[in-house]
């Protein structure tokens, strides 16, 4: 029996990467037939498509692509109530983002669709660009850049007050250690820095030959540099607000690539400008694209990039193997993975024969 699948890439996690990882994956002698489409993003921002956000694509274009089909490998695809009502054919769509967040996922469970995702996928390149942000915040390389490019040399820089920091023998402060905290962890204290964390949920055998385990308030007023990992909860939204701004030493570099609503952006301007931070590095704000008028922008010792700590060819790569791994694994009916709603594993959708 031939299995239709629809590879609805776009121009990152590309749609003929998303049938190649498929065919390389799928059980021998299953016969597949791969419909491919291609959305805008990121040439297109992302965004709500109905009732859900950061999807890319309309529900029109995939209603009409999903015709028939039983298995859905996307990145940013959105999956609403309007489309899985009407697309009975679908059994099972694969996310291949850190978490289903373009995915109605109590729609699909109602409607007996399993929703997969593929955790990790960017931890190697968002560690390694939050490991560059530091480096660049610390040593002011985003200002002398900047200047150099419009043919201004700054040798001031060499005045003590304007040198920036070394990470060999600093204090280091990462709020999170999971994936990707752990890797920037295990290579700051390899460059030489005391490294510390906080983390309510990880036990200090975990860190230990890397880390201190250590309250907020404590890795705050210790550390000369803090680097964000943790993701968005009641609890850890704006959570590093102009208090716990104050409570880090004077001259410290705060440096963001987990989430922008983690941080108070206009604290952190303040604090830049009283020279309270030495610097910053951001890849993440709470508002994408940020706004021309954006009082941040214009604000001296930052370092900003749009949102493209995840963006590497090994990324769209390892996403794609990681969702065409769960659609083998479907297809040879076995247990998913990585599976968001593991209760409709098993159960025939509504309406199938």
């Amino acid at each position: 029996m031939t299995t239709t699948v629809l590879a609805a890439g776009d121009h990152f996690v590309l749609p003929r990467l998303l049938e190649r990882e498929l065919r390389a994956a799928a059980p021998g002698g299953t016969g597949l037939d791969v419909r491919e489409i291609q959305l805008p993003w990121p040439h297109t921002p992302f965004g709500a498509v109905a009732e859900v956000d950061e999807a890319s694509g309309t529900e029109d274009e995939l209603i009409e692509a999903l015709r028939g089909v039983r298995i859905c490998l996307t990145q940013m695809a959105p999956l609403t109530e309007r489309i899985l009502k009407a697309c009975p054919d679908l059994e099972l769509f694969c996310v291949s983002r850190g978490g289903p967040v373009n995915a109605n996922l109590e729609a699909a469970t109602r409607h007996g669709v399993a929703v997969c995702f593929a955790p990790g996928r960017n931890a190697v390149a968002t560690a390694e660009h939050t490991l560059a942000l530091i480096l660049a915040a610390a040593r002011g390389i985003g200002d002398v850049h900047t200047d150099l490019k419009h043919a201004v040399w700054r040798g001031d820089y060499y005045d003590y007050d304007n040198c920036g920091i070394e990470i060999e023998g600093s204090v280091v402060g990462l709020v999170g250690f999971g994936a990707i905290g752990s890797r920037v962890a295990r290579v700051l204290a390899a460059m030489g820095a005391q490294v510390l964390v906080h983390d309510p949920y990880v036990k200090p055998e975990a860190v230990e030959g890397v880390a201190e385990l250590v309250e907020l308030d404590e890795l705050l007023s210790r550390s000369r540099i803090v680097s964000l990992h943790a993701r968005v909860t009641e609890e850890t939204r704006g959570m590093i607000g102009a208090d716990r701004i104050a409570a880090m030493p004077p001259g410290s570099v705060l440096v963001n690539c987990a989430r922008g609503a983690l941080v108070d952006y206009e604290a952190v301007c303040e604090a830049l400008d009283s020279g309270h931070l030495a610097g910053a590095g951001f890849d993440v704000f709470p508002a994408e694209p940020v706004p021309a008028g954006a009082r941040l922008l214009s604000t001296p010792g930052v370092v900003l990039t749009p949102h493209i700590a995840g963006a590497s060819r090994e990324v769209a790569h390892k996403a794609a193997r990681i969702v065409a791994g769960e659609a083998a694994r479907f297809l040879r009916g076995e247990p998913l993975a990585h599976c968001a709603n593991p209760e409709v594993l098993g159960r025939q959708r509504p309406g199938r024969g």
